[in-house]
């Protein structure tokens, strides 16, 4: 028996990781392309190259994301499944944080929020609010659009040059909210803000919605758990904003390890439980 290979084929990358017949991860590659079908079979020419592999060596391919749509039939002749990206995501999420429930956010080009509990997965809302944002804001205001060049240029920025503080309008605040919190993102913009003060501030207004979106899905459901997936977690930005949140509203944030591939892991995972398997003939 070989490996098992997750495949996210997502909006504008592809995430592919190798799991055992326990289910554990091995390499782990992610992978940007103009188009969904060339992203994958990048991805996978890569992976095999890359980790000294052979068809040979792969049992199944177990395909998921917006992207595994365009695909029909099996790749290259491996036995490949399908699993709905919501299943994936929250099958994933849970076995990279440990926990047994919580509200999923994944932070892709979009952000969906998923409830995920006992087995199962339930889609709360989505919102267009996301890496794809942060990619088209930054493009207009400091001419990059690339997610590694907006990380690095937004992490020396100064949100003081771009944010409104409650301290700036109010000396006498609610005991509830702290002073260096944000009034009104981009309300404060200085005339001499840098690029990297732009990107900080881009940074943090999509953080700080998707923050805030998590608050009233955790109330919906009713836990106090939040673990929070996708590329936008290795931002500096993004454990210092949900701790923010978690001061103020008392839930606990946890991005995983891995939290990038958390689809690609949990369709891995899912083929391996049986859950959601769609068109996979072995």
């Amino acid at each position: 028996m070989g490996l098992i290979l997750g495949i996210d084929i997502g909006g504008s990358t592809t995430k592919i990781v190798g799991l055992d017949e326990q289910g554990m991860p091995g390499a782990m590659l992610r992978v940007r392309a103009e188009d969904q079908l060339t992203s994958l079979f990048g991805a996978l020419g890569n992976y095999l190259s890359s980790n000294r592999l052979s068809l040979n060596d792969v049992q199944r391919v177990v395909l998921t994301g917006v992207g595994a749509s365009y695909v029909e039939g099996d790749i290259y002749g491996l036995p490949t499944c399908r699993v709905d990206e919501f299943t994936a995501s929250g099958t994933g999420a849970l076995a990279l944080s440990g926990q047994s429930e919580g509200v999923v956010v994944t932070m892709g080009t979009g952000t969906a929020f998923l409830w995920a509990r006992d087995g199962r997965v339930e889609h709360l809302c989505g919102s267009g609010i996301g890496g794809g944002t942060l990619g088209g804001l930054c493009h207009k205001l400091v001419g990059m659009e690339r997610f590694g060049q907006i990380k690095n240029l937004a992490a020396s920025g100064s949100l003081g040059h771009v944010d409104l503080t409650i301290a700036d309008i109010t000396t006498g605040a609610a005991k509830t909210l702290n002073p260096e919190m944000t009034a009104a993102n981009f309300g404060n913009l200085a005339e001499d803000a840098t690029p990297a003060d732009l990107a900080a501030g881009a940074v943090n207004l999509v953080l700080q919605a998707i923050g805030t979106m998590t608050v009233l899905a955790c109330r919906l459901c009713g836990t106090k758990t939040v673990i929070l997936t996708g590329s936008m977690t290795t931002l500096d930005q993004a454990a210092p904003t949900f701790q923010i949140f978690e001061k103020l509203y008392g839930f606990h944030y946890i991005i995983p390890e891995n939290a990038t591939f958390a689809t690609a892991i949990g369709a891995g995972l899912c083929s391996l439980h049986k859950t959601g398997l769609k068109g996979c003939s072995d």
